[in-house]
């Protein structure tokens, strides 16, 4: 008999070093080269059910948003009986991967996360440029270091939650002891299609735990995502621990909510998704279907604002509306979406945002030059168009730069910025999840009105930022927008989340979700919001890999 009395222990990791991708660079070259071979060739991607490929015919298409004509993969979707092999494929492993020692479990994301740092490196940041229309800039911070980031951190994350158990008083008569056990039943992961990190972390974080998952993609990121499912059965992870079903939802939903061994949602997208699901799950629970109380874990999207003040640095400020609002054609739900900008400074704000937008290019990722690639598909195409020609007709608003697309090519809207003299106007109040920044001037001396305006306009705000360098200032605005948004940026674009520096708070209809660990996840009864304070602001939006060679 063997004694084993082993503890593994994972200490705070420091953050995936990036790439720049600068021209004369090896990683440039090697990337250039993975574009290449995934962009010469159709892949067919299966389902994984059980560690196994399984085929049903019926198929999806990936075509890069940025060129209809490329044809990137084929996958097959699933079908009412592949569903409920997935789920009871869940069920059978979970008996087994459950018991599994912690330190078993660790050392497969462990193994997962040098290779994705390794040799997985620029398949995922390729996948992600082609499927996704990341450019190479985009695809490093998420497909490379964010969910390399991810996987170490939850590790660390996972190893403190066991570790540091609360105490406990003591008794003559009794020992007591903690035990922390997987969800009774599996988790449905429902992942978005803008950021291959939340792909991955979605499923992974609640399984490091000894859960077992069903993971649905969304259908255009099926590519990216099937390359790190790869990744993680070739890191160990057992049959049927997570279950790979790119597909319908309405096809996954349903039998999925109305099993009674759901155990959870861990679910990234939008509001509506969101609030439909909840609504179904609580019609279940008053069925009285589960065997327990499904924990639902979400983020959704938000209405995000830029809150300058008079002595706000003009360059930094400047910088952070541009990358802020267009970095990936601004299709994050931190993304920088209404400003409000005091009438003192707004002639020189509005000089660099148009200097910067007259040297941005639009186009192909593969080609490092562009700023911008295409948005995601044909029906964000139309949604964001419309909100495009909303302004255009509107008597209280005008377009200062871009308002043009064109959808012959590739889904290409160019970045567009909108001044408006309605603080309420239906652009300041809507997300729309694309290249589209709109600007609300307010006169120096309404600071405090604007201050209730931004508040109130829009219920949704994941993220928000305010430029001032007096101190006074920042503190009481800090305080006025306590609830405006969960994360929160002083001097910086409020897009600049990094796992372990900067995780995701909620922010009202915005979510409760921390993607950056899965520990906050067990907080029940605060909203955390998380402050980011730059002590040195960028001041250009211009990247290394942008450079001519």
């Amino acid at each position: 008999m063997t004694v084993n009395n082993l503890h593994v222990s994972f200490p705070l990791p420091a953050n995936e070093p990036l790439n720049s991708y600068a021209p004369g660079t090896e990683p440039r070259t090697r990337l250039k080269a993975e574009l290449k071979k995934q962009s010469e060739q159709t892949i067919e991607i299966p389902l994984i059910i059980n560690g196994k490929e399984v085929k049903t015919g019926n198929f999806g298409e990936i075509r890069a948003p940025h060129n209809h004509d490329l044809l990137l993969a084929k996958y097959h979707m699933p079908g009412p009986a592949e569903v409920k092999m997935a789920i009871d494929t869940c069920l059978e492993a979970a008996k087994t991967w459950r018991d599994t020692p912690w330190e078993e479990r660790a050392a497969i994301f462990q193994r997962a996360s040098e290779l994705l740092a390794g040799p997985y490196r620029m398949v995922l940041n390729a996948a992600t440029m082609l499927g996704q229309s990341k450019t190479a800039h985009q695809a490093e911070i998420d497909s490379a270091a964010e969910l390399i980031d991810f996987l170490r951190f939850n590790l660390h994350f996972w190893d403190r939650i066991f570790k540091d158990q609360p105490p406990v008083c003591r008794t003559p008569d009794a020992f007591n002891r903690l035990e922390y056990r997987p969800l009774e039943g599996f988790i449905f992961a429902i992942s978005p299609f803008n950021f291959t990190a939340i792909g991955g972390n979605l499923p992974t974080s609640p399984v490091m735990g000894g859960n077992v998952a069903i993971w649905k993609p969304a259908s255009t990121a099926v590519l990216s995502n099937y390359y790190f499912m790869k990744l993680l059965l070739e890191a160990g992870l057992p049959a049927g621990v997570i279950n790979f079903l790119p597909g319908k939802g309405s096809v996954l939903g349903n039998p999925i909510f109305d099993h009674p061994e759901f155990a959870g949602l861990h679910f990234t997208g939008s509001t509506d998704t969101f609030n439909g699901m909840w609504k179904r799950i609580a019609e279940n629970l008053e069925k009285g279907l589960y065997r327990n109380y499904p924990r639902l874990v979400g983020e959704t999207g938000g209405k995000n604002f830029v809150l300058a003040c008079p002595d706000a640095d003009i360059d930094a400020l400047s910088t952070a509306l541009v990358r802020g609002a267009f970095e990936y054609q601004g299709q994050k739900c931190s993304a920088a979406s209404r400003a409000y900008i005091p009438a003192s400074i707004w002639p020189e704000i509005n000089k660099k945002i148009g200097e910067a937008l007259s040297k941005i290019k639009t186009g192909d990722v593969a080609d490092f030059t562009n700023f911008l690639g295409a948005v995601i598909d044909k029906a964000s195409y139309q949604n964001i168009v419309s909100y495009i020609e909303h302004a255009k007709a509107a008597s209280d608003a005008e377009i200062l730069y871009g308002g043009t697309y064109d959808d012959s090519k590739g889904w290409f809207i160019q970045p567009t910025v909108v001044k408006t003299t309605n603080p309420k106007f239906k652009l300041m109040a809507e997300e729309i999840f694309g290249p589209v920044l709109t600007v609300y001037v307010y006169e120096d001396d309404k600071l405090e009105e604007t201050i209730k305006l931004l508040d109130e306009t829009s219920p949704y705000a994941l993220t928000g930022a305010l430029f001032t360098r007096d101190r006074e200032k920042i503190v009481k605005i800090t305080q006025q927008l306590r609830y405006a948004a969960g994360n929160y940026y002083i001097n910086d674009k409020p897009t600049g989340a990094v796992v372990g520096q900067q995780p995701f708070g909620g922010g009202r209809a915005s979510g409760t979700n921390d993607k950056a660990g899965s520990h906050l996840n067990l907080l029940r009864w605060v909203s955390p919001r998380n402050i980011k304070e730059m002590l040195i602001s960028p001041t250009s939006f211009e990247y290394p890999f942008m450079q001519e060679p």
